[in-house]
């Protein structure tokens, strides 16, 4: 059994991961919260027998063994490079952090701890994103050369924060959002994005500055162009992603969420068909891998890696929309 310390008693834990490590055969052993009421409230909640304030007591508990980071992003490099140190299995959220130096660091302690690494891309777990992923892989659509991700949603108020606010904490969509579409286009085309180009709006709710919604389109190093749109001020809007090939397209739609949900259906000179999707609990699917990786059986299904390649794109997005430019993708790795 995986013993887990959260670093962070956030909203993600507590309406979603909380619930998929106990699900999966792990175990909540310690909180940290830098507010010690905050912290206490959290671990009674949650029913967590122990709360902490500082990163040193969670990452050096004998009786942790693995730390989910879901702090603002500006922590992450500290609190990823303290757990490597110590020992500690790590599943991070996205971004990684603020910078790809800092980014690779983390990844770079992980391995050199020989702890596993992975990023909390929780949309590659999705059935939906799988159906369509194994279906490129099948040839069913022919050659892809074309995708669409429409990413556009309403950020809820109970998340109307730092988001909005803190451009020092990667607020703003483009680290909040398009780091999932990256990661998501790269899990389904099996590809990487070399190339971008964008443009960003401030429509009322973003504040300092921040980008509340962005527009764009990736090349892909096979050629393949994708488009994408999010936001935080779309309230009436569902999402999609579809790709198309040589052979036929595939339509997903009410698919870029954390929920279950969602549809494909691929189209070609046959018609239309709907592919059959086994819909799990994303969050589930991603930590059972984890806690199979712990035990020496595979890797995680999104890994440091891909954790860099998301925000390598996320960098590249914002860049491009500030400056006008086409912005080159660059991992470095």
């Amino acid at each position: 059994m995986t013993r887990w310390g959260l670093i962070g008693a956030s909203t993600i834990a507590k309406e979603w991961v909380i619930g998929a490590i106990r699900a999966t055969g792990g175990e909540i052993a310690s909180v940290m919260s830098t507010n010690a009421e905050r912290g206490k409230a959290y671990a009674a909640e949650h029913g967590i027998a122990k709360s902490v304030t500082t990163l040193d007591e969670i990452v050096n508990d004998p009786e942790v063994d693995a730390v989910y980071i879901s702090t603002t992003n500006e922590l992450h490099r500290e609190q990823a490079l303290a757990a490597a140190k110590a020992g500690k299995h790590i599943l991070c959220e996205k971004p990684l952090a603020m910078s790809l130096d800092d980014a690779r660091a983390m990844v770079q302690a992980a391995k050199d701890a020989g702890v596993v690494m992975a990023t909390n891309h929780h949309l590659r777990n999705a059935a939906t994103h799988r159906a369509m992923q194994e279906a490129i892989a099948a040839g069913r659509i022919g050659k892809p050369l074309s995708a669409r991700v429409f990413h556009a949603v309403y950020l809820p108020p109970h998340l109307q924060g730092w988001r909005l606010d803190r451009p020092e904490a990667g607020g703003g969509v483009i680290l909040d959002i398009t780091v999932h579409d990256a990661d998501t286009l790269r899990f389904v085309l099996g590809e990487d994005p070399v190339e971008a180009i964008a443009f960003s709006q401030a429509g009322g709710m973003g504040k300092a500055g921040l980008e509340d919604a962005v527009m764009g389109v990736l090349r892909f190093k096979s050629g393949l162009i994708a488009q994408f749109h999010d936001g935080f001020t779309t309230k009436f809007a569902e999402t999609g992603f579809e790709v198309h090939g040589t052979e036929g397209s595939l339509i997903g739609r009410n698919v870029m969420t954390q929920r279950a949900i969602g549809t494909v259906t691929l189209r070609d000179a046959s018609g239309e068909q709907e592919l059959p999707l086994d819909h799990s609990n994303l969050y589930e699917t991603a930590l059972t891998a984890f806690h199979a990786a712990v035990a020496g059986k595979g890797k995680p299904n999104a890994t440091g890696e891909d954790g860099v390649w998301s925000l390598a794109t996320g960098l590249a997005v914002a860049e491009a929309a500030r400056t006008g430019r086409t912005v080159g993708i660059e991992p470095g790795f």
